[in-house]
């Protein structure tokens, strides 16, 4: 069901209003098209005007996709600017990419830097630094020293990489456990790599690198297991990474993989509500509130939704404002598009999570 008023999302089209990419599409009688509602092309009149939410939707009512937009394909892998830049980037993924690289590929920055903030919120250069540090990371999960790991990340002093490395996870890498508890690791997924934090038995936390309160739920981390956070990966970091990679592939929806939930009992309360949602469904912040039987802690619910440290698994971001539309992730706003564009395609294949 589409929660916004025809107004609204007839606004948002004229707006080409990016929160409801991949989220609601119109489909336009005078030409028997549907589109994304950040299509570039002539916008139709009100009258010509159906919303729907899903691909599938359109499709089932007799439209086709618009040859412009394109709908029906995720936008990174649509945008000739994009695809070239990703795939040099795995091809290297230590280089130390840097504009003079960009210009010798045919490609203008300024372009590229748009682009990029617009489909990854953030830019090529940035991821590119991002995947360096991945590089490094991995190093130390395998045993490698720091040296060896700034070596392999591209950074030409022990001092920037321990820096970079402090700004993701709070603390330097040479501070890490050599006899740990708790193990930390990354993951790739299609939208960024996630950093997990795995025991022997279950997955402690999955964030994705860049987020801000990375480093603070890091730290809580940190007294829970009374410092004992090293470098390296168990079972239950390949469980989760084997799931991500199905859940992204469209080939299962299902995550088995026991989680540890940090959070007062209300916390816990409010993750586990979100566990229940299906792939598809959304709910509001009120709506789950309500489901808890505790309708007057609307603030209470989004306080919790937002510390939610085992993203896409445990997920937030299915929780919408009450109108609808798009509301704060920390993971970013376009990744919640993404992960509501791909859920919605399990939801019209009807194969739930």
């Amino acid at each position: 069901m589409i929660r916004s008023d025809f107004d609204t999302l007839y606004e948002a089209l004229l707006n080409r209003d990016p929160s409801y990419d991949g989220r609601v599409y119109v489909c336009v009688a005078s030409t028997g098209i549907f589109c994304r509602l950040t299509c570039p092309a002539r916008k139709p009149k009100r009258e010509n005007c159906t919303f729907y939410e899903t691909v599938a939707e359109c499709i089932d009512a007799g439209f086709r996709p618009c040859k412009r937009c394109k709908p029906t394909t995720p936008q990174a892998s649509a945008d000739p600017v994009v695809k070239p830049l990703i795939e040099a980037l795995e091809g290297k993924p230590g280089y130390r990419w840097r504009e003079p690289d960009i210009v010798r590929m045919g490609l203008d920055p300024s372009t590229v830097r748009r682009a990029f903030k617009r489909h990854f919120g953030m830019t090529f250069l940035e991821m590119a630094r991002q995947r360096r540090l991945q590089e490094g990371f991995s190093t130390l999960a395998e045993g490698g020293k720091v040296i060896d790991a700034q070596i392999t990340a591209g950074f030409e002093s022990p001092s920037a990489f321990r820096e970079a490395f402090a700004k993701i996870l709070g603390q330097a890498p040479g501070t890490f456990s050599q006899d740990p508890m708790l193990f930390a690791d990354w993951v790739p997924s299609p939208l960024g790599p996630l950093i997990a934090v795995t025991d022997r038995t279950q997955l402690h936390l999955l964030e994705f690198l860049d987020r801000r309160a990375l480093p603070a739920e890091f730290r809580k981390l940190h007294g829970f297991a009374k410092g004992n956070i090293g470098f390296g990966r168990t079972e239950i970091t390949d469980q989760i990474q084997d799931e991500l990679r199905l859940f992204f592939d469209g080939s299962s929806g299902v995550f088995e993989t026991k989680l540890a939930l940090h959070g007062s009992t209300f916390t816990r309360d409010v993750w586990r509500e979100l566990l229940k949602i299906p792939a598809g469904g959304t709910r509001s912040y009120s709506e789950l509130a309500r489901e808890l039987g505790r309708p007057e802690a609307v603030r209470a619910v989004a306080r919790a939704n937002g510390a939610n440290q085992i993203a896409i698994v445990v997920p937030c971001h299915r929780v919408l404002g009450a109108d609808g539309s798009l509301t704060g992730y920390g993971g970013g706003l376009w990744r919640k598009q993404r992960l509501i564009e791909l859920e919605r395609s399990y939801s019209s294949n009807q194969n739930p999570i």
